[in-house]
């Protein structure tokens, strides 16, 4: 089965280092969600401006990220976002996040996003809008 990728570049701001002049380990959370952003655009439908359109959201149920080496001041991050097929009503992407000036891998990880009504009710169905991508992107998993 084929994969959906997608890479961006992101500077590293002066408001995302700590003390040591590093990027502070929480921030890469924030580089996952830049991924994602950046996903949504490349493979539109399932992005934030789909679920405020349609009232059905994906926040963020799992978050494991493990990091290799740090990203500094002035370093530019890219960001590889993979999404990984699964069943149910989830969104699962994975990413690797290397520095630019010397391609060295500094952190990795993966999320689970589970869909919820406007009501905050966890959605046991995709919605219309995740299946409806899944078909165009993934057309073999509703072959006959």
């Amino acid at each position: 089965m084929k994969q959906l990728t997608d890479i961006c570049h992101i500077p590293v701001k002066f408001s995302e280092i700590d003390s040591m002049r590093i990027v502070w380990h929480g921030n890469y959370v924030a580089y996952f969600e830049d991924g994602r952003e950046s996903f949504s655009r490349r493979y539109p439908g399932i992005g934030y401006d789909t679920m405020q359109k349609t009232g059905i959201y994906a926040p963020v149920y799992d978050v494991h990220l493990r990091h290799y080496a740090s990203l500094e001041m002035n370093d530019v991050a890219i960001i590889h976002t993979t999404y990984i097929v699964k069943a149910g009503a989830r969104l699962d992407f994975k990413y690797q996040i290397f520095r630019e000036r010397d391609n060295q891998l500094c952190c990795e990880g993966e999320t689970i996003q589970l869909f919820i009504d406007t009501n905050g009710q966890l959605l046991i169905e995709s919605p219309r809008y995740y299946q409806e991508w899944k078909q165009k992107w993934f057309p073999s998993l509703f072959a006959d």
